[in-house]
């Protein structure tokens, strides 16, 4: 489609409006002729002229200058052959006449040429504020707070609804670049209107599938308009028009709001980036937390293994049968306490990873109990717990295997930083949710307790409390298990000694989101 195709419909319509014009200022002469003709021999010769002077600002105002200036020439015909004498011939004897006449024709050429222009004027100054809509409109939609993708569609839908092209693509160069290419990559990454042919799609794409680079619109098409979105001096993408219709002034509308929408993209990605950076640097500091809680933990149980290890490998350390019953029950421990800390690093991988899935069964609560003891088996004596719950308790609904993890923890923690002389207790209880019953269980011990500003804080990974305990994993991951259960867990604010942490799970027939 070339350029002069492009612009038939607006010339048929400027051709159009100037036919009109030139019917109605014809129409309107005969009119006056008929009316005025019967009482031509008692109307002043200015009076005839001044009536001729309405066809010619019809013709004007319906189809511009050349309807008005045809109806301005045959108007100075008519004046002169049936209002000046001699009637019904175009001569004139008078000198005053011919001043007359000449007066006529420039007076209704100016007046045409007025008319014009004002026109003009009107129709620039009304394109004006349509373009001053139409930029506020497409300036509007790129202050939202859009992501990045979400942005790019809204681009491509507000020039699609504004200029009305076929369709509108939006190309943003691929990342990284190729080596040695002419220049970046582009990949279709938005686009509304109509569907691309696959001959239109293969004109924006080579034969890899990726789409060609920047330098595409030189070799485009007449009837596709594309348009380089730069921003601080680099192309940030290209917005395509297929088959788009307007006239100049559209043209630099279109351009101004590539600039705008330029700015938008590399604001979006600019917040992209700093998203990422932000991700990466959380990623570091729970990373370098990890390795200072890790070693930490790892230490303790690894030099304690070590050291039993070597004792029991000196052949002339005479040890006794009791020494080396310790020093074997020393090493079970420490391997015990290896083995949790690995299991919960695990755990914590699967809470980080989103793979951690609850399969819900019925349980008692005395054999959740069981198995929780049965994981800390070694680190948590069965003498030194206590458990206490009503003989009406119902069945609890859960993942018997993540909550065991969690009683599991929070005993391992409790016979941690107690005093080896001093009880465990686990207590269960019905208790009234928002909406429906469920199950409160509760692990409480005679150890430093944890101060109330930071009983938010040890349910963090690898908090430690003022108390001199190191929270680590144990606390992360059964508030993780916990709330996928639906349930929440807290430290008893009432508690006067020691440290006492609640947790709720569904009872039987309670679902999980309530």
């Amino acid at each position: 489609m070339t350029e002069a195709m492009r612009t038939m419909p607006a010339r048929f319509g400027t051709h159009r409006r100037a036919v009109v014009g030139g019917t109605l200022s014809l129409a309107t002469q005969g009119a006056l002729l008929l009316v005025l003709l019967p009482f031509r021999a008692h109307l002043s010769i200015a009076t005839a002229a001044l009536a001729f002077v309405i066809p010619v600002v019809v013709g004007v105002v319906v189809g511009g200058f050349t309807p008005g200036a045809l109806a301005s020439v045959i108007g100075f015909i008519l004046y002169d052959v049936f209002f000046l004498p001699p009637y019904g011939t175009l001569t004139v004897h008078d000198a005053a006449n011919w001043l007359a006449l000449v007066v006529y024709l420039v007076v209704t050429l100016l007046v045409a040429q007025v008319v014009t222009n004002l026109n003009a004027a009107r129709d620039e100054a009304r394109r004006r504020e349509q373009d001053a809509g139409r930029l506020f409109e497409l300036s509007q939609a790129l202050i939202g707070d859009f992501t990045l993708s979400e942005l790019l569609d809204h681009i491509a839908a507000t020039v699609q609804s504004v200029f009305a092209p076929r369709w509108t693509a939006l190309l943003l160069p691929a990342v990284p670049a190729p080596l040695g290419g002419e220049g970046p990559e582009l990949f279709v990454a938005a686009r509304d209107g109509q569907a691309m042919t696959a001959e239109e799609l293969a004109s924006l794409t080579s034969s890899s599938g990726q789409t060609r680079s920047l330098g595409m619109a030189g070799g485009e098409a007449a009837s596709r308009i594309a348009v380089a979105l730069v921003a601080s001096n680099r192309p940030v993408g290209l917005l395509v028009l297929q088959e788009v219709q307007f006239a100049r002034q559209d043209r630099a509308l279109l351009g101004t709001f590539a600039n705008q929408a330029a700015l938008a993209v590399e604001r979006a990605q600019l917040q992209d980036q700093a998203v990422r950076t932000r991700l990466l640097e959380e990623i570091d500091r729970w990373r370098g937390a990890m390795m200072g809680a890790v070693s930490h933990d790892l230490r303790t149980p690894l030099a304690s293994v070590k050291a039993a290890v070597s004792s029991l490998r000196q052949n002339n350390a005479g040890l006794s049968e009791t020494d080396r019953a310790d020093l074997l029950e020393l090493i079970e421990l420490q391997s015990d306490r290896l083995a949790r800390l690995v299991t919960n690093l695990l755990d914590m991988t699967r809470i980080e990873s989103g793979a951690l899935a609850v399969r819900p069964t019925l349980i008692p609560f005395d054999e959740l109990v069981e198995e929780a003891l049965a994981a800390v088996d070694g680190l948590v004596p069965r003498s030194r717990v206590r458990r206490e719950s009503p003989p009406d308790l119902p069945l609890l609904e859960i993942d018997h295997v993540l909550i065991g993890q969690v009683l599991a923890n929070l005993l391992e923690n409790a016979v941690r930083l107690s005093p080896p002389d001093r009880l465990i207790r686990i207590r269960a209880r019905t208790s009234r949710g928002p909406t429906v019953p469920l199950v409160e269980i509760s692990v409480a011990d005679d150890g430093p307790g944890i101060a109330a500003e930071e009983r938010e804080r040890v349910f963090d990974m690898f908090s430690q409390n003022s108390g001199g305990g190191r929270a680590g994993l144990g606390l992360a991951i059964a508030k993780a298990f916990v709330e996928a259960h639906g349930g929440c867990i807290w430290i008893d604010p009432g508690t006067t000694r020691g440290a006492r942490v609640v947790f709720t799970v569904p009872a039987a027939g309670v679902p999980r989101a309530a």
